[in-house]
């Protein structure tokens, strides 16, 4: 088993618990098929868009048990230790922001691999973000992209690092670990002291 490939199940793991958290708040009264479902479109939803804008077939979850494993282990998980994780973090941020930037930084990977610099950039964000939108959208909440501090562009810069990196022919886990390392901090620091990108006004001033 390769490193990169570990943390691939990892950052299904880590997604799932995230979803499976969402869904677990009072506020939502949902039973564990809800439960089990969110986290597991939340774990695969960006990753199976970018499989299937790649046509990457069969996608990765489907054609590998260990990321349905990967899911049922990060459900179990959130449930038996449900009361713990909320105690280590009151938000869904730190296990949102550890599996985005994990899957931001493989969907890039990825597509690379199937030669497409370019748009491995945006893959690479849809990776990362389009799993917890769908997740929000589900539980009628207003996703993290359309908040006010910045979500989609740490993804976005995280990407287009490690496209600019492996042109650079940097070593391949080395530019893994710094381009995540680089999104994940940027997030953390971004909701910390609330960055944001400026806002546009389209209404005609009066």
């Amino acid at each position: 088993m390769s490193l990169i490939y570990a943390i691939d199940i990892a950052g299904t793991f880590v997604f799932t618990i995230s979803g499976a958290l969402a869904a677990s708040d009072k506020k939502h009264h949902h039973d564990i098929f809800s439960v089990f479902f969110t986290g597991f479109i939340t774990a695969i939803g960006g990753g199976t868009i970018r499989d299937v804008t790649l046509g990457a077939y069969p996608v990765a979850w489907i054609s590998d048990i260990n990321y349905l494993l990967a899911v049922f282990a990060g459900v179990f998980f959130t449930l038996i230790f449900r009361r713990y994780i909320i105690r280590l973090s009151r938000t869904l941020s730190l296990f949102d922001t550890i599996g985005m930037a994990i899957y931001v930084v493989l969907g890039v990977q990825k597509s690379i691999a199937f030669e497409v610099n370019l748009l491995a950039v945006i893959l690479g964000m849809i990776s990362g973000i389009f799993g917890g939108v769908i997740r929000d959208t589900l539980l009628n909440e207003i996703p993290l992209i359309f908040r006010k501090e910045m979500y989609a562009t740490p993804c976005l810069l995280g990407s287009a690092l490690f496209v600019v990196l492996h042109l650079l022919q940097v070593e391949e886990q080395l530019n893994f670990i710094l381009s995540v390392l680089f999104i994940f901090a940027f997030r953390l620091l971004a909701t910390k002291y609330s960055w944001s990108l400026p806002k546009l006004n389209f209404r005609e001033s009066s």
